[in-house]
């Protein structure tokens, strides 16, 4: 089986349950391991501009603690993901960097030697899974849903840190939600801020940036917006719906964690997918699922038509 060390982080736990349980879930399906490390700590994402050093101390002594047992870190968070992937590249690059933070973790028995690597779950789907693996696991598809995809600056950028995808014209979500059978639709603010960074400094820039996005979905004709970074959703739900109250909307754009489209389409139970807890209301999205009388007829006509293609090639 393969395992990952699931680094949560503090957002997750605290303010987004839904996006553990339906990513346990999911991950679950998969027939992927997930190993709690209790002794992780903050990724220090907080403090990186703030106090370098204890950022990189808190970002290397939770990458030493999965490589002590010998495993990858999966994140959820976008966030904490360019924060390790950050102190992951500054120790490779500076050696005596590395071994200033190793003083530090040699107090509590630990060390860092740089043989972790670290994944997003979406780059951990895409790429260790594997979109045709992920296909076999289906139990059913979309079927006329368009979704806009929210690709997060932290997963993006600096692209020779992270190195998750192409950061001008990334694919890898795209493809993620298209295994659904979901379309997933082309919008000019695609890859444009969600607001979060700003809010609780500038409520009112940061709810604007955020409306000025969904908008764009929404013109583009999107049914959601999907994301898989907790400050992301938390910033197109909770805020949204602070948005659409404060300033007399009623046109929103819900919001969907990736995990949740996915796991409807591999037959997941709502509820461990969390979908009641989603500020703005989701169970719409169900509406768009194919019945099971008509995945069969599908997939009965895919055979017929190899049979066909066989017996074709046969003959000539």
């Amino acid at each position: 089986m393969m395992e990952f060390a699931l680094f949560l982080g503090c957002t997750i736990p605290a303010r987004l349950n839904q996006y553990e349980s339906s990513s346990r879930a999911v991950l679950e399906k998969l027939g992927v391991g997930l190993i709690d490390i209790r002794e992780f700590n903050c990724c220090g994402y907080p403090l990186r501009n703030i106090d370098f050093k204890v950022f990189l101390l808190s970002s290397a002594r939770n990458l030493a603690l999965a490589e002590k047992k010998n495993l990858n870190v999966m994140t959820l968070c976008k966030c904490c993901y360019g924060s390790l992937k950050k102190a992951d590249y500054l120790m490779k690059e500076d050696a005596s960097l590395k071994k200033e933070v190793n003083v530090t973790l040699e107090k509590e028995g630990l060390k860092y030697e740089g043989r972790v690597e670290i994944k997003h779950l979406l780059s951990a789907l895409h790429k260790d899974i594997g979109i045709e693996a992920i296909k076999g696991k289906m139990a059913t598809t979309f079927k006329g849903l368009k979704i806009a995809t929210h690709y997060g600056c932290h997963a993006l950028r600096p692209s020779q840190v992270v190195g998750f995808d192409n950061p001008v014209a990334p694919t890898l979500f795209d493809q993620l939600v298209e295994v659904t059978g979901a379309e997933s639709i082309d919008w000019p603010m695609k890859l444009e801020c969600c607001g979060a960074p700003l809010w609780g400094i500038n409520d009112r820039l940061s709810m604007d940036l955020t409306l000025k996005k969904l908008t764009d979905g929404k013109k583009s004709g999107a049914d959601y917006v999907c994301a898989a970074c907790p400050y992301c959703h938390i910033q197109f739900d909770k805020v949204q719906k602070m948005i659409l109250s404060q300033r007399n909307l009623n046109h929103p754009l819900p919001s969907v964690l990736y995990t949740q489209l996915l796991g409807l389409s591999l037959g997941i139970d709502r509820k461990a997918l969390g979908l009641e807890m989603n500020e703005i209301p989701i169970s719409g999205i169900e509406e768009f699922l194919k019945k099971e009388t008509e995945l069969a007829e599908e997939k009965e006509l895919a055979e017929q038509k190899e049979t066909k293609k066989g017996t074709e090639s046969t003959r000539q």
